[in-house]
C-alpha cells in the first residue's frame, strides 16, 4: 500500500464523489478519499452505496483522519446539488471536488440501448457538469479551488474490447476538462483528469469478466497485465497520490490537461499475447 506522507492538502475539505468500492478492497475512489484524508484534509466520502461510503470513512477513521460518508445518485441532479448544499452548510467552503464516476457497458454496442447511453452519458458526463456548477459559487468566494475527474485510458484507444459508450463518455469528459479550465483559470480553479490505465481493482472483475470471453479472472488478470510495457496493471493508489497531487499546491500551475497514469500502455503498441 502507498502511502501520502505530506500534509499538502491539510484543512482543506475534499468531496471525493465515487468513493466507495463495489466489492471488498481498495477501489480508485476509496483509495483518492483515503490519500486525501492522509495529506490533511477533511474529506466527505459520497457513494450511490452508503454502506461503502462509510467503509471507507471506517478506514479513514482508523488512520486518525477526518471523514464522513454521505450517499449522492450521481443519476439525480438534485442528489448531487443537495450534496454539496449540505456541505456549505456544515463548513462554508469546498477546496477539492474529486468526480471518480464511471458507468458503461461493455460488449458489442448494438447490445447497447439509447437507454443505456443515456443513462451512462448522464452519469460519466452531466453529472460532472452538474457537480461543478454546484461548487463554482464557493469556489469562486474563497478565491479558489480544484476539480479533478477520473477518465480513462479508454477515452484515448481501444483496450481490447468494445466498450464503446463509456469511452466516447470518457473522452468527452476529457474535453469537459479542457474547456472549463479555461473558463475557470481567472478565478484561480483549476480543473483536470486523470487518465486511467489498467487498473487492478475489485470491480474489473465484476464488470469486465465477460469481455474477456471465457477466461477465468485469475487469466483475465494475467491477460491485462502483459498488455502493460511494465508487466503488471496499476493499483488504486497509483491514482490516489496522482488526485493528491494536483489537489496540491504543489500542482499549482496545471490546469486544463490529464495526466495519463498507465505504466506506459497508450505510448506502445504492445499486445499481449495469448497461450
Amino acid at each position: 500500500m502507498m502511502s501520502t506522507s505530506t500534509k499538502d492538502l491539510q484543512d482543506r475539505v475534499a468531496l471525493v464523489i465515487g468513493a466507495g468500492s463495489i466489492a471488498a478492497g481498495i477501489g480508485i475512489g476509496r483509495a483518492i478519499a483515503i490519500c486525501m484524508a492522509r495529506s490533511g484534509a477533511r474529506v466527505i466520502a459520497a457513494d450511490a452505496d452508503l454502506a461503502a461510503a462509510e467503509e471507507t470513512v471506517s478506514l479513514i477513521h482508523d488512520e486518525g483522519g477526518q471523514a464522513e460518508a454521505c450517499t449522492v445518485d450521481v443519476l439525480d441532479d438534485a442528489s448531487i446539488t443537495g450534496l454539496i448544499a449540505g456541505i456549505e452548510k456544515r463548513y462554508g467552503r469546498l477546496d477539492i471536488l474529486h468526480c471518480n464516476v464511471g458507468l458503461g457497458k461493455s460488449g458489442p454496442s448494438g447490445n447497447t440501448s439509447p437507454a443505456d447511453w443515456r443513462r451512462i452519458s448522464d452519469a460519466n458526463l452531466t453529472s460532472l457538469h452538474v457537480a461543478a456548477q454546484a461548487v463554482l459559487p464557493m469556489m469562486r468566494a474563497q478565491g479558489g479551488g480544484v476539480i479533478t475527474v477520473t477518465s480513462s485510458i479508454a477515452s484515448i484507444r481501444h483496450v481490447g474490447y468494445p466498450h464503446l459508450a463509456y469511452s466516447a463518455t470518457k473522452a468527452g469528459a476529457n474535453q469537459f476538462v479542457r474547456a472549463l479550465a479555461v473558463e475557470l483559470a481567472p478565478d484561480g480553479i483549476r480543473v483536470n483528469a486523470i487518465i486511467a490505465g489498467l487498473i487492478d481493482t475489485p470491480r474489473i472483475g465484476i464488470t469486465l469478466a465477460q469481455s474477456y470471453g471465457d477466461r477465468t479472472e485469475a487469466q483475465m488478470r494475467e491477460t491485462r497485465a502483459r498488455q502493460c510495457p511494465m508487466g503488471r496493471m496499476g493499483t488504486a493508489w497509483d491514482i490516489a497520490e496522482t488526485s493528491v497531487f494536483l489537489a496540491s499546491e504543489r500542482a499549482g500551475y496545471i490546469t486544463g490537461t490529464d495526466i495519463v497514469v498507465d505504466g506506459g500502455l497508450s505510448a506502445s503498441i504492445r499486445q499481449a499475447v495469448d497461450g
